[in-house]
């Protein structure tokens, strides 16, 4: 018997993307959302703290330590990970509310995360970015000036492992070039939302309508 189909349970398409620190991720994404409006990034919550210029509620809800746990307690969290020595977890509650609402979602992630979010939302996109070097990598650390050298180093040592999960992601992009990177990056996003099953989702009726036969929803 052939296997069945099926559609993905929210409207909204959820993308998750992954970089080893300094591989350009956080510019490559906040170009992307000027680009892409309708998508709506996930603010994380993290107990590091503030790098010059951050703010509370913008790159990330910055919480201590006690009140990371509490939330884990309570299951606020779809998935949390033990990065460089700070937490970080993503809000189960919110993503599922905007998805439901047909609203595009992206999430800046690591690769441990990835893989918890992909067991609660199958059907996830993600976006691998990889520097064009490892010399590359190690000049964009030195020169964002926002880390020390000790924590450079740990970063470029990280980078490696962090690397090795890049075939877990359905899509890959080397950031040498910005604008090429950009362009790559909404190639996917728009390739993503026409997937049949993505588009059966959101225009069920209209499906019906054409005669186009509909898979169930998982």
């Amino acid at each position: 018997m052939t296997e069945q189909l099926l559609t993905p349970v929210h409207p909204g398409r959820l993308f998750l993307v992954t970089a080893p620190s300094g591989a350009g991720k956080s510019t490559l994404v906040n170009a992307l959302l000027a680009r892409e409006p309708a998508i709506k990034l996930s603010i994380s919550h993290t107990t590091r703290d503030p790098r010059p210029g951050e703010e509370n509620g913008r790159e990330y809800h910055f919480v201590t330590e006690q009140e990371f746990r509490d939330m884990e307690q309570r299951g606020d969290f779809l998935e949390s990970a033990l990065v460089h020595g700070n937490h970080y977890g993503t809000s189960r509650v919110w993503i599922e509310k905007e998805m439901a609402a047909g609203n595009d979602v992206l999430l800046e992630i690591d690769w441990q995360g990835a893989r918890q979010v992909r067991a609660r939302f199958p059907g996830t996109v993600g976006i691998f970015i990889l520097p064009p070097s490892i010399e590359a990598l190690e000049w964009r650390l030195n020169h964002r000036g926002t880390d020390s050298a000790q924590t450079i180093t740990r970063r470029l040592l990280g980078a490696g492992a962090e690397m090795a999960h890049a075939s877990e992601f359905e899509y890959v992009i080397i950031n040498e070039d910005f604008d090429k990177a950009l362009e790559e990056m909404v190639a996917v996003v728009t390739a993503s939302r026409l997937a049949f099953g993505q588009q059966a989702v959101r225009h069920r009726t209209q499906f019906a309508a054409l005669g186009v036969p509909v898979p169930p929803v998982a």
